[in-house]
Protein backbone atom coordinates (compact mmCIF):
# COMPACT_ATOMS: atom_id res chain seq x y z
CA UNK A 1 0.00 0.00 0.00
CA UNK A 2 1.37 3.37 -0.95
CA UNK A 3 2.22 5.91 1.76
CA UNK A 4 -0.15 8.47 0.27
CA UNK A 5 -3.13 6.21 0.92
CA UNK A 6 -2.75 6.39 4.70
CA UNK A 7 -5.57 8.40 6.25
CA UNK A 8 -4.07 10.31 9.19
CA UNK A 9 -6.71 11.22 11.77
CA UNK A 10 -4.50 12.95 14.37
CA UNK A 11 -0.83 13.83 14.62
CA UNK A 12 1.46 15.85 16.86
CA UNK A 13 5.04 15.43 18.12
CA UNK A 14 4.07 12.55 20.41
CA UNK A 15 1.24 10.65 18.71
CA UNK A 16 -0.16 9.65 15.36
CA UNK A 17 -3.54 8.01 14.73
CA UNK A 18 -4.63 6.57 11.40
CA UNK A 19 -7.73 4.95 9.93
CA UNK A 20 -6.76 1.32 9.34
CA UNK A 21 -8.30 -0.24 6.23
CA UNK A 22 -9.72 -3.74 6.65
CA UNK A 23 -7.34 -6.45 5.48
CA UNK A 24 -4.20 -4.71 6.76
CA UNK A 25 -2.19 -6.07 9.69
CA UNK A 26 -1.22 -3.63 12.44
CA UNK A 27 2.02 -5.49 13.17
CA UNK A 28 4.01 -7.84 10.96
CA UNK A 29 3.47 -11.62 11.12
CA UNK A 30 4.54 -14.79 9.32
CA UNK A 31 2.59 -13.82 6.16
CA UNK A 32 5.25 -11.21 5.38
CA UNK A 33 2.56 -8.72 4.32
CA UNK A 34 3.45 -5.06 4.84
CA UNK A 35 1.91 -4.02 8.19
CA UNK A 36 0.28 -0.71 9.06
CA UNK A 37 3.14 0.15 11.43
CA UNK A 38 5.64 0.06 8.53
CA UNK A 39 3.35 2.21 6.38
CA UNK A 40 3.08 4.80 9.14
CA UNK A 41 6.86 4.81 9.64
CA UNK A 42 7.30 5.39 5.91
CA UNK A 43 4.74 8.21 6.02
CA UNK A 44 6.61 9.93 8.90
CA UNK A 45 9.95 9.43 7.20
CA UNK A 46 8.68 10.91 3.93
CA UNK A 47 6.60 13.82 5.24
CA UNK A 48 9.08 14.86 7.95
CA UNK A 49 12.23 14.21 5.85
CA UNK A 50 13.66 12.00 8.61
CA UNK A 51 16.84 10.11 7.76
CA UNK A 52 17.46 6.70 9.32
CA UNK A 53 15.06 4.71 11.44
CA UNK A 54 11.80 6.23 12.66
CA UNK A 55 10.61 5.42 16.19
CA UNK A 56 7.04 4.15 16.33
CA UNK A 57 5.48 2.43 19.33
CA UNK A 58 2.49 0.12 18.89
CA UNK A 59 -0.08 0.95 21.56
CA UNK A 60 -2.95 -1.40 20.62
CA UNK A 61 -4.13 -3.52 17.69
CA UNK A 62 -7.18 -4.25 15.59
CA UNK A 63 -7.89 -7.63 14.01
CA UNK A 64 -6.91 -7.85 10.35
CA UNK A 65 -10.49 -7.82 8.93
CA UNK A 66 -11.49 -4.84 11.14
CA UNK A 67 -11.18 -1.15 10.16
CA UNK A 68 -10.89 2.06 12.16
CA UNK A 69 -8.81 4.10 14.59
CA UNK A 70 -5.32 2.84 15.43
CA UNK A 71 -3.08 4.94 17.67
CA UNK A 72 0.73 4.87 17.64
CA UNK A 73 3.29 6.60 19.85
CA UNK A 74 6.05 8.67 18.21
CA UNK A 75 8.16 8.85 21.40
CA UNK A 76 9.09 6.26 24.03
CA UNK A 77 7.78 8.60 26.76
CA UNK A 78 4.33 8.68 25.13
CA UNK A 79 4.37 4.88 24.60
CA UNK A 80 5.05 4.11 28.28
CA UNK A 81 2.22 6.39 29.41
CA UNK A 82 -0.23 5.15 26.78
CA UNK A 83 0.53 1.50 27.59
CA UNK A 84 -0.34 2.22 31.22
CA UNK A 85 -3.56 4.03 30.24
CA UNK A 86 -4.71 1.17 27.99
CA UNK A 87 -3.79 -1.46 30.61
CA UNK A 88 -5.71 0.41 33.31
CA UNK A 89 -8.69 1.03 30.97
CA UNK A 90 -8.39 4.80 31.11
CA UNK A 91 -9.40 5.10 27.46
CA UNK A 92 -12.86 4.98 25.90
CA UNK A 93 -13.29 2.87 22.78
CA UNK A 94 -16.40 3.03 20.61
CA UNK A 95 -17.01 0.48 17.84
CA UNK A 96 -19.69 0.16 15.18
CA UNK A 97 -20.84 -3.33 14.21
CA UNK A 98 -23.28 -4.38 11.50
CA UNK A 99 -25.03 -7.58 12.57
CA UNK A 100 -27.34 -9.93 10.70
CA UNK A 101 -29.91 -10.30 13.47
CA UNK A 102 -31.55 -7.54 15.46
CA UNK A 103 -30.92 -7.97 19.20
CA UNK A 104 -33.94 -8.60 21.43
CA UNK A 105 -33.11 -5.51 23.51
CA UNK A 106 -32.25 -2.16 21.89
CA UNK A 107 -29.46 -1.66 24.42
CA UNK A 108 -27.82 -3.81 27.03
CA UNK A 109 -24.75 -5.17 28.77
CA UNK A 110 -23.02 -8.44 27.87
CA UNK A 111 -20.89 -10.29 30.41
CA UNK A 112 -19.03 -13.48 29.52
CA UNK A 113 -15.88 -15.37 30.33
CA UNK A 114 -13.68 -15.94 27.27
CA UNK A 115 -11.23 -18.74 26.56
CA UNK A 116 -8.71 -18.21 23.78
CA UNK A 117 -7.71 -21.10 21.51
CA UNK A 118 -4.22 -20.16 20.38
CA UNK A 119 -4.02 -22.79 17.62
CA UNK A 120 -7.31 -21.84 15.97
CA UNK A 121 -6.92 -18.11 16.74
CA UNK A 122 -10.44 -17.83 18.09
CA UNK A 123 -12.15 -17.39 21.44
CA UNK A 124 -15.10 -19.14 23.04
CA UNK A 125 -17.59 -17.36 25.33
CA UNK A 126 -18.99 -18.93 28.49
CA UNK A 127 -21.85 -17.62 30.60
CA UNK A 128 -20.00 -18.51 33.81
CA UNK A 129 -16.37 -18.52 34.88
CA UNK A 130 -14.51 -21.62 33.73
CA UNK A 131 -10.95 -22.88 33.62
CA UNK A 132 -8.52 -20.66 31.64
CA UNK A 133 -11.16 -17.99 30.99
CA UNK A 134 -10.98 -14.21 31.33
CA UNK A 135 -13.80 -11.84 32.27
CA UNK A 136 -15.23 -9.82 29.35
CA UNK A 137 -17.79 -7.02 29.47
CA UNK A 138 -19.28 -4.66 26.90
CA UNK A 139 -22.29 -2.41 26.49
CA UNK A 140 -24.16 -1.93 23.22
CA UNK A 141 -27.02 0.08 21.79
CA UNK A 142 -28.86 -0.10 18.49
CA UNK A 143 -28.26 2.88 16.21
CA UNK A 144 -30.15 2.01 13.02
CA UNK A 145 -31.87 -0.92 11.34
CA UNK A 146 -32.45 -1.82 7.68
CA UNK A 147 -34.38 -4.70 6.10
CA UNK A 148 -31.59 -7.22 6.63
CA UNK A 149 -29.07 -5.67 8.98
CA UNK A 150 -28.75 -3.71 12.24
CA UNK A 151 -26.07 -1.17 13.15
CA UNK A 152 -24.91 -1.40 16.77
CA UNK A 153 -22.67 0.95 18.74
CA UNK A 154 -20.47 -1.06 21.10
CA UNK A 155 -18.52 0.07 24.15
CA UNK A 156 -16.07 -2.62 25.34
CA UNK A 157 -15.13 -2.35 29.03
CA UNK A 158 -12.39 -4.97 28.74
CA UNK A 159 -9.97 -5.71 25.91
CA UNK A 160 -10.05 -9.45 25.29
CA UNK A 161 -9.11 -11.45 22.19
CA UNK A 162 -11.89 -11.11 19.56
CA UNK A 163 -14.12 -9.86 22.38
CA UNK A 164 -16.77 -7.94 20.43
CA UNK A 165 -16.95 -10.61 17.73
CA UNK A 166 -17.46 -13.53 20.10
CA UNK A 167 -19.76 -11.74 22.57
CA UNK A 168 -22.13 -10.49 19.86
CA UNK A 169 -22.09 -13.96 18.32
CA UNK A 170 -22.94 -15.50 21.70
CA UNK A 171 -25.93 -13.13 21.87
CA UNK A 172 -27.06 -14.51 18.49
CA UNK A 173 -25.98 -11.40 16.54
CA UNK A 174 -22.94 -12.40 14.46
CA UNK A 175 -21.14 -9.58 12.64
CA UNK A 176 -21.69 -9.45 8.87
CA UNK A 177 -18.92 -11.35 7.07
CA UNK A 178 -17.52 -12.96 10.24
CA UNK A 179 -17.49 -16.65 9.27
CA UNK A 180 -15.30 -17.47 12.28
CA UNK A 181 -18.08 -16.44 14.64
CA UNK A 182 -21.17 -17.74 12.91
CA UNK A 183 -22.14 -15.40 10.09
CA UNK A 184 -23.20 -17.63 7.15
CA UNK A 185 -21.44 -15.73 4.32
CA UNK A 186 -18.11 -14.00 3.99
CA UNK A 187 -17.58 -10.51 2.58
CA UNK A 188 -15.92 -10.53 -0.85
CA UNK A 189 -12.93 -8.53 0.40
CA UNK A 190 -12.52 -10.79 3.50
CA UNK A 191 -13.46 -7.87 5.77
CA UNK A 192 -15.99 -8.03 8.56
CA UNK A 193 -18.40 -5.19 9.35
CA UNK A 194 -16.69 -4.12 12.57
CA UNK A 195 -15.21 -0.63 12.73
CA UNK A 196 -13.28 1.12 15.51
CA UNK A 197 -15.25 4.35 15.26
CA UNK A 198 -13.87 6.49 18.08
CA UNK A 199 -11.06 6.57 20.63
CA UNK A 200 -11.04 8.99 23.57
CA UNK A 201 -8.23 9.50 26.09
CA UNK A 202 -6.19 12.12 27.92
CA UNK A 203 -3.08 13.13 25.99
CA UNK A 204 -0.11 11.39 27.66
CA UNK A 205 2.09 14.51 27.54
CA UNK A 206 -0.22 17.54 27.19
CA UNK A 207 -2.85 16.10 29.57
CA UNK A 208 -5.67 17.40 27.41
CA UNK A 209 -8.71 15.35 26.32
CA UNK A 210 -8.35 13.85 22.84
CA UNK A 211 -11.19 12.37 20.78
CA UNK A 212 -10.41 10.72 17.44
CA UNK A 213 -13.12 9.55 15.02
CA UNK A 214 -12.60 7.39 11.93
CA UNK A 215 -14.83 7.45 8.86
CA UNK A 216 -16.41 4.11 7.95
CA UNK A 217 -15.11 2.28 4.85
CA UNK A 218 -16.28 3.36 1.39
CA UNK A 219 -18.53 0.34 0.98
CA UNK A 220 -22.23 0.16 0.08
CA UNK A 221 -23.71 -1.09 3.35
CA UNK A 222 -21.60 1.17 5.56
CA UNK A 223 -22.53 4.13 3.37
CA UNK A 224 -26.23 3.20 3.49
CA UNK A 225 -26.15 3.37 7.27
CA UNK A 226 -24.27 6.69 7.17
CA UNK A 227 -27.09 8.17 5.07
CA UNK A 228 -29.55 7.19 7.80
CA UNK A 229 -27.62 9.01 10.53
Amino acid sequence: MATKSIEVLYEDNHLIAVNKPCGVLVQGDKTGDVPLADMVKEYIKTTKNKPGDVYLGIVHRLDRPVSGVVLFAKTSKALVRLNKMFAERETKKVYWAVVGKRPKEEKGKLVHWLRKDQEKNRSKAFNNEAKHTKYAELNYKMLRGSDKYTLLEVYPKTGRHHQIRVQLSKMGCSIKGDLKYGFPRNNEDASIHLHARRLEFDHPVKHEPVSITANVPIENLWQEFMKMM
